[in-house]
């Protein structure tokens, strides 16, 4: 729901700008003991895939900086994005 989606992603955030492996493992504890309970098909998804999510940690610590933040998908499109922005108003008067 949409007034508890702002604390989860926060707690999310605290999960990936962790200082350390460790710190995110807690982080990510954190977060399954505070919405396990209510929101178990969502959590459950992500615990699944937690080796997955924290092999963000496997790389040396110079390189965390890139990887947060390349977004492949994102690039890919943006000059898509960029052209729609600049059209939609082409036939209005």
């Amino acid at each position: 729901p949409k007034s508890v989606q702002a604390k989860a992603k926060g707690h999310l955030h605290d999960i990936w700008q962790a200082e350390t492996r460790v710190n995110a493992e807690a982080a990510f504890d954190f977060f399954i003991t505070t919405y396990g309970v209510k929101y178990d098909k969502a959590v459950g998804k992500l615990i699944k895939d937690r080796d997955v999510l924290l092999a963000f940690y496997d790389f040396p610590a110079e390189h965390w900086k890139h990887i947060r933040t390349t977004n492949p998908i994102e690039s890919t499109f943006a000059t898509v994005r960029h052209r729609t922005g600049k059209t939609k108003g082409c036939l209005s008067r």
